[in-house]
């Protein structure tokens, strides 16, 4: 399917600098670029790839001032960025969609599957499953009994989905994600031994939630581990028993958050984040790469880093002093001596 510049800065309602006839069938990176594809630049390292870009059209901000003359066709928006995720969007949507009921898998005569959706080979669908509209459920899916899954929900391959979880509309799971195992929840006896405290809860996706691959999120103790709508989780996330995630809120790979803890609104968690247990995360707190929260964050809107994780600022001059410290040790065995000779003296 191929667009015209004109068509797509109608869409988008962009200016087009160049040939409005022009036409692309494909995306491509703005270093890689090729006759025929629509690319984009929205970060200035990326400048002077443009002056040698062989795409047909690039997505550019408003504020791009050219240094040269360019030869693809311009198109200027507010944020090259977004507009390329519509864009993206938009030719996803147009793909064909598989829709049927494969005979490989095996759908409990109790299970209810909407219309037009997807069951592909060896997907397992358990007793009394109730499956929205518009899914696709890829192959080697497993989706327990009493699970609900809302409208135009993805699957990929290899989803699990635990007994009584829910699903909203629009969500996306990928590859070796497992929503609702056990919580790590066990007791200690006097034996030394810990003793298995089964986990009764569930877990409640809202709308429009995105998990990547190999994350995890655990069924609650009581109650539900609850991911509300908008959240975006990466790959390798470890999400605890009777955790609660604010509306979109982000979490980046390797980061852990510890049970009961529950998340404020429009977070960001950066890689590799650890949180500890219990503890109330103020709205739009943002954690840099690494850093480890054992207290709660009453202030809200704040960037924080290290650990224990404090205002980054205060970080950032910790690490400046910690970078200093050989110098410093030097200079205070330095002191040290004098002194020692100074006394000596003195007597």
């Amino acid at each position: 399917m191929e667009f015209t510049a004109q068509q797509i800065a109608d869409f988008l309602q962009g200016e087009i600098q160049g040939d409005p006839s022009v036409k692309v069938g494909d995306f491509s990176k703005i270093e890689e670029g090729k006759p025929g594809t629509l690319s984009f630049l929205s970060n200035p390292k990326y400048s002077q790839y443009i002056y040698e870009s062989q795409a047909s059209i690039v997505l550019v901000n408003k504020s791009f001032q050219p240094e040269k003359e360019i030869q693809a066709t311009l198109i200027l928006v507010d944020d090259a960025y977004q507009s390329l995720a519509l864009l993206m969007s938009l030719v996803d949507q147009a793909k064909p969609k598989k829709t049927g009921i494969s005979p490989l898998s095996f759908v409990s005569p109790s299970a209810k599957i909407g219309h037009n959706s997807y069951i592909a080979p060896f997907v397992y669908i358990g007793e009394n499953v109730k499956i929205g509209d518009d899914c696709s459920l890829n192959s080697h899916c497993s989706i327990a009994e009493g699970v609900q899954i809302g409208k135009n929900v993805t699957l990929f391959p290899g989803v699990t989905i635990y007994n009584a979880c829910v699903i909203g509309n629009n969500c996306t799971l990928h590859s070796g994600s497992v929503i609702g195992s056990d919580g790590f929840g066990f007791a200690p006896t006097e034996d030394g031994s810990f003793k298995k405290i089964p986990q009764m809860g569930n877990v409640i996706l809202e709308e429009n939630v995105e998990i990547g691959a190999n994350s995890i999120v655990d069924r609650a103790t009581l109650g539900s581990t609850i991911i509300r709508k908008g959240v975006k989780i990466d790959n390798l996330v470890q999400i605890a028993h009777n955790v609660e995630v604010g509306e979109n809120t982000v979490i980046a790979a390797q980061t852990g958050v510890s049970g009961s803890t529950k998340l404020g609104r429009q977070c960001i968690l950066a890689g590799q984040v650890g949180i500890a247990g219990h503890l109330q995360i103020a709205d739009g707190t943002i954690f840099g790469a690494q850093s480890g929260v054992p207290n709660s964050v009453k202030i809200p809107n704040q960037t924080l880093q290290g650990y224990p994780a404090v205002p980054i600022m205060t970080f950032h001059k910790a690490a400046i002093v910690h970078k200093n410290l050989p110098d410093l040790q030097k200079l205070i065995y330095a002191m040290q001596k004098r002194i020692e000779e100074l006394e000596k003296k003195m007597k």
